[in-house]
């Protein structure tokens, strides 16, 4: 009763009406009473909220979680950002108030729920999501006693390091990936491995491995732009004779051990477009094509990019 006798009494205050002096004036009462029922409305009306959807609706590790984003204010300056555990990422235009970002999962991380932040517009919104576990294939390699493996160059990591963090803001792709080589896969994405018995945490197969005749062509995958090519006499010890296109907003493709390269670096290329073609060089063991996708630095299954189509 006290507070709705204060609300009243301030009512007639901040209205500067007497409400007695209007018992004769239906129609001052009327507008009384509309104005009371209209300000505890207005009062109540929530800020709109981020409009925001991921996909796949089940994600897996080692898939592309795809996160759109619909802003409501369209003078808004900056793009929005989503963030996952120490992580940021950036979140790119598609449409007029619309945008996307792209957050990677891999083998090596938990499977289970993990928080999206994702903040913009002078916003943010926390989000739930399950990433299901998947079981990689392991392999067990016994290597001789005194055997070292191929070492890669600072110059080849630097390199390899630099092409594999562009976040180019363009999108260059249209539609599914395709098959970059017309071999079988020889070794699928994630494969986990054991050396000697003992297990690498650290490692997993970063791409697919296509068992390719040597000089069998090798194409690009999806339209970009060839941001790396490498060879071994620059030092390129691991990777052998390589390529890199990107493909645009923190997406981008490598192909390694390739016996013959067929672009420059800044040159524009289509999907479909001969880059290259099969071979041996650097650590490799025999003719193979390797193709690894990587989303804003990490290595993701590039089979989901074939099979479905990521606007």
């Amino acid at each position: 009763m006290i507070t709705e006798n204060s609300a009243s009494s301030s009512n007639k205050k901040l209205l500067g009406f007497n409400v007695k002096s209007l018992t004769t004036n239906r129609h001052a009462i009327n507008v009384l009473k509309g104005i009371f029922a209209v300000l505890p409305l207005t009062l109540a009306l929530p800020v709109n909220a981020l409009q925001v959807k991921v996909t796949p609706t089940n994600p897996k590790l080692g898939d592309t979680l795809s996160v759109e984003i619909n802003l409501n204010n369209s003078e808004n300056s900056t793009n929005p950002t989503v963030a996952s555990g120490k992580n940021t990422y950036p979140a790119f235009e598609m449409a007029p108030n619309q945008y996307r970002a792209f957050v990677p999962t891999t083998p090596l991380e938990k499977a289970g729920t993990r928080t999206l932040r994702v903040a913009g517009d002078g916003q943010v919104q926390n989000l739930a999501v399950n990433v299901l576990n998947r079981k990689f294939p392991v392999q067990h390699i016994t290597l001789p006693p005194g055997k070292a493996g191929v070492d890669a160059t600072e110059f080849e990591l630097k390199r390899v390091a630099a092409f594999k963090a562009l976040q180019t803001p363009k999108k260059y792709w249209n539609g599914v990936f395709l098959k970059p080589n017309a071999g079988r896969i020889s070794t699928n994405y994630g494969v986990r491995r054991y050396y000697n018995g003992t297990f690498a945490n650290d490692y997993y197969h970063r791409g697919l491995d296509y068992a390719g005749a040597a000089g069998s062509p090798v194409i690009a995958p999806a339209a970009g732009r060839v941001a790396l090519v490498g060879r071994v006499s620059q030092g390129f010890r691991v990777h052998g004779n390589v390529v890199g296109i990107d493909h645009g907003q923190g997406v981008t493709s490598i192909f390694m051990h390739l016996s013959r390269i067929n672009v420059k670096e800044g040159d524009f290329v289509k999907a479909g477009q001969l880059i290259g073609a099969v071979g041996s060089t650097g650590a490799a063991t025999g003719p193979h094509l390797h193709w690894g996708l990587y989303v804003n630095g990490q290595s993701v299954d590039p089979t989901p990019w074939r099979t479905k189509v990521v606007n």
